[in-house]
């Protein structure tokens, strides 16, 4: 998780004599659970998701619902409905629809894998955003696991990964 420190002076008691010199500062540490979340407000997050050979970079806002995907709408990127339902998934879970913008940047693989994702990723920037109320819902869903199936390479004397020549007996 992230953690961030922030510096706030101590108070120093009249009585006190001032022998030691220097400024006295505490740090107090935050992590992204202790700041996220506060007051039930929506707040932003960021989240990677790979599938296959697709990498999807994602950035949540609250908003209004809007998405867009390398300068693209959803419907544009992915006109495709089951794609559509998939990369909504994790908003549908959580009944979070319309509360928040999504802003991503895919690149390679195909449109499937894309989908997938952006999926991974989105629900990434969810767990970010509040940890303590969404992670148990996508983790049960499995929608924070990466699918790390991929194509299994080509091996010499073979025609495809597996497959192997006609065997002649003579």
């Amino acid at each position: 998780m992230a953690e961030t420190a922030i510096e706030t002076p101590l108070e120093i008691e009249d009585d006190f004599d001032g022998s030691v010199e220097g400024e006295y500062t505490s740090e107090e540490t935050y992590t992204s659970e202790s700041l996220a979340g506060r007051f039930g407000e929506a707040v932003p997050g960021a989240g990677l998701g790979r599938r296959k050979e697709a990498i999807a970079r994602v950035r949540i806002v609250p908003g209004t619902g809007k998405w867009k995907i390398n300068g693209r709408t959803l419907e544009n990127y992915f006109p495709n409905k089951v794609h559509q339902q998939t990369v909504n998934e994790p908003f549908k879970l959580l009944e979070l629809d319309g509360r928040y913008d999504v802003v991503a940047r895919i690149s390679g693989g195909g449109v499937s894998g894309q989908a997938y994702a952006l999926r991974l990723g989105v629900a990434r920037a969810l767990n970010e955003a509040d940890v303590d109320n969404n992670r148990a819902a996508l983790k049960k869903a499995g929608f924070l696991m990466r699918d790390a199936r991929a194509v299994e390479r080509k091996k010499a004397g073979l025609k495809k990964a597996r497959k192997a020549p006609q065997y002649s007996k003579r």
